[in-house]
């Protein structure tokens, strides 16, 4: 259901969140060694993220990635909102191109409520109340 750029954007962002700030800019390649991420595949996404004004960055050899007090507020659907299609979410779990209300999947209906579950939670829930979770050592972004 999230393609792999998502996935790192969202372990990444969290990080940043958590990490970051305009005095502490976070450069790739800590992020991508903490988090066992590819980093120029992560350089790009994080790249992406920064035009698309989802976190800050600047250039340069003091640069970095950190996210301002306003962007930890976004709610975390709009990291994936700015990489993939949130439409992805309707595909089938099986991968079957005709699975819909009218020709149901052997598992549409048991993935229904989970996926739309996980779209309010996307939605309803910012990034700090993710990070949170991590702080709290409610969630983990490593082991």
């Amino acid at each position: 259901m999230l393609s792999n750029p998502s996935k790192y954007a969202i372990n990444a962002v969290i990080y940043l969140a958590i990490n970051g700030s305009e005095s502490n800019k976070i450069g790739t390649k800590e992020i991508s060694k903490k988090l066992n991420i590819p980093s120029p595949f992560l350089a790009k996404i994080l790249q992406t993220l920064a035009k698309k004004k989802v976190i800050s960055s600047t250039k340069g050899p003091k640069g970095g990635f950190w996210l301002a007090d306003h962007e930890k507020q976004a709610p975390l659907i709009t990291i994936i909102e700015n990489l993939d299609d949130v439409e992805n979410f309707s595909n089938c779990f099986m991968g079957l191109k005709a699975c819909s209300e009218e020709f149901p999947c052997p598992i549409h209906y048991a993935m229904q409520p989970f996926k739309k579950g996980l779209i309010t939670e996307l939605m309803e829930n910012s990034i700090d109340y993710f990070s949170q979770k991590v702080i709290n050592k409610e969630a983990f972004l490593f082991v």
